[in-house]
């Protein structure tokens, strides 16, 4: 199959006239070049793209990742799937050990099939003062034993771990978790800007949602903020669906971290569905508007985004449509080590053609047709 555009985003972060040539055999790029295809094509579109890379998500579709029901979790791929996401790591909130432990161990299978991206652990070891849609009940300080069960549990496939670096304990967790390959993020903290460098020192690498739950800037006490900002090798995550992080703020963060934002998600069950009831973890949770907050609470409760909406909103907030793209695809990819989110020879044949407006007109995963 041969998928040309003229403007194909190349590994190199811009767009030219190319086109693609995918073994759907293998499922992997053959071949990609600038220019007229060498041969007949099969697929144009007004942009073609890497697949979405989405490193933060809970689920969608009415369905969660933190279960033990692998048809569940398989509903909430399905959903991004659609929209463009060729990649998803699948995300779990705060439980009690066991149940985590369980949640994990569901997920691996799916891992081990391909089927989604590895696991990623936002809670248990986070600051209470900043725990957003946690059960503050279950949020506890991180211990040897208990991240050594998790990753027995995950059997290689945890692939990010959100930890407040101000608990006690938690440089030893993040000493370990890095041992073992784990990237660690810096997240639902109220570190200020010493602890969070103290973190990046001992191997964190991404920040968890930045601006959201954590310690605010002050001009007096700057906090983690610019701190991450002033870190160079540190991805930031940022929520873009015009809720989480007013317009101009998202702008100002693109420019001051460019290469380094990673667009996600931290969508919910709620994703794809109309407003109600829904659950995060063990906590209820009302949508109204397409807006997620804890039942009987202003705090924000994940999103009900897909990856090619905050795509679209961060183009819309004016940053480049180029940077958007490798926001949503190389960046999160290259922070936890994934071999995709990229065109080039070799690579998974993950790629979507897109309209004028950024939305997907076809999805292909790992070379066949999704949507």
């Amino acid at each position: 199959m041969i998928v040309s555009s003229e403007r194909l985003l190349g590994p190199d972060g811009s767009f030219a006239p190319g086109w693609v040539r995918v073994d759907t055999d293998r499922g992997l790029v053959a071949e990609i070049g600038a220019g007229q295809a060498p041969g007949p094509v099969d697929v144009t579109g007004e942009y073609v793209v890497p697949g979405l890379v989405d490193i933060h998500c809970h689920g969608g579709s009415g369905a969660s990742f933190a279960t033990t029901d692998p048809e569940e979790a398989r509903a909430a791929l399905a959903l991004h799937h659609r929209h463009g996401t060729t990649s998803v790591v699948g995300s779990l909130v705060t439980a009690g050990p066991e149940e985590l432990e369980r949640q994990v161990a569901a997920l691996v299978p799916l891992a081990e099939g391909g089927e989604i991206t590895g696991i990623h652990l936002e809670g248990p070891w986070l600051s209470p003062l900043h725990r957003g849609a946690h059960d503050p009940g279950q949020l506890r300080p991180p211990t040897r034993e208990e991240v050594e069960r998790l990753l027995h549990a995950a059997r290689g496939h945890l692939r990010m771990v959100t930890i407040a670096p101000e608990l006690p304990g938690a440089m030893e967790a993040i000493s370990l978790l890095r041992q073992a390959g784990v990237v660690v993020a810096v997240g639902h903290t109220d570190c200020d800007a010493d602890g969070l460098r103290e973190a990046v020192r001992a191997g964190a690498s991404v920040v968890t949602h930045l601006c959201n739950a954590m310690r605010p800037i002050h001009h007096r006490d700057p906090g983690p903020i610019p701190a991450a900002l002033a870190e160079e090798d540190l991805t930031v995550e940022l929520i873009v669906d015009g809720v989480h992080v007013h317009p101009e703020v998202v702008s100002l963060l693109h420019r001051a971290s460019r290469a380094r934002v990673a667009l996600v998600t931290d969508a919910m069950a709620a994703a794809g569905c109309p407003d109600g009831s829904y659950e995060l973890g063990s906590l209820a949770v009302e949508v109204v508007d397409g807006v997620a907050r804890l039942e009987g609470s202003d705090s924000l409760a994940g999103s009900t985004l897909t990856l090619a909406r905050a795509v679209r909103t961060a183009r819309a907030a004016g940053i480049p449509t180029a940077d958007t793209l490798v926001a949503a695809t190389s960046t999160p990819a290259r922070a936890l080590g994934l071999d995709r989110g990229t065109l080039a020879p070799g690579a998974p044949a993950d790629l979507l053609t897109l309209d004028e407006d950024l939305v997907p007109t076809g999805v292909w995963r790992a070379g066949q047709l999704l949507s």
